[in-house]
């Protein structure tokens, strides 16, 4: 049987796994980030810095995504795609004095970064203390 289910496939392999959908806010404005300094004041907020053509950044954000476990009341998760939005990510940069790197993940509390990961470090961040 299992070299017929290899051929023709089993009917385990049409059923679709249910892909984990976060609540990702779009980064793709520079104003944006004076408003998540602002609301960081009364809500936890997260940026994920990402690199759609690096390998390294893909893997990084399936890890962040599968172990991700809070919900938008928690906090508010944003997503930049910094080669679609350089000049956002370059001001993020400088706006919460945070060295650039990809991936990057960063936790800001009242106006401030008290977290900061790059690459694999990214997942040993525990966002629930945050909250």
């Amino acid at each position: 049987m299992s070299l017929l289910n290899k051929i023709f496939g089993s009917s385990e392999d049409n059923v679709k796994k249910e892909e984990k959908v976060l609540p990702w806010i779009p980064l793709v404005d520079v104003a944006q980030l004076d408003e998540i300094k602002e609301k960081s004041k009364t809500k936890t907020q997260v940026i994920f810095k990402h690199s759609t053509t690096c390998g390294i950044s893909r893997m990084s954000m399936k890890q962040f995504v599968s172990a991700y476990g809070l919900t938008e009341n928690d906090l508010d998760l944003y997503y930049l795609d910094l080669l679609s939005y350089r000049e956002v990510s370059n001001e993020t940069g400088y706006k919460f004095q945070v060295r650039h790197e990809s991936p990057q993940l960063l936790v800001i509390k009242n106006g401030e970064v008290v977290a900061h990961e790059s690459h694999g470090a990214i997942s040993s961040i525990d966002l629930g203390a945050f909250v």
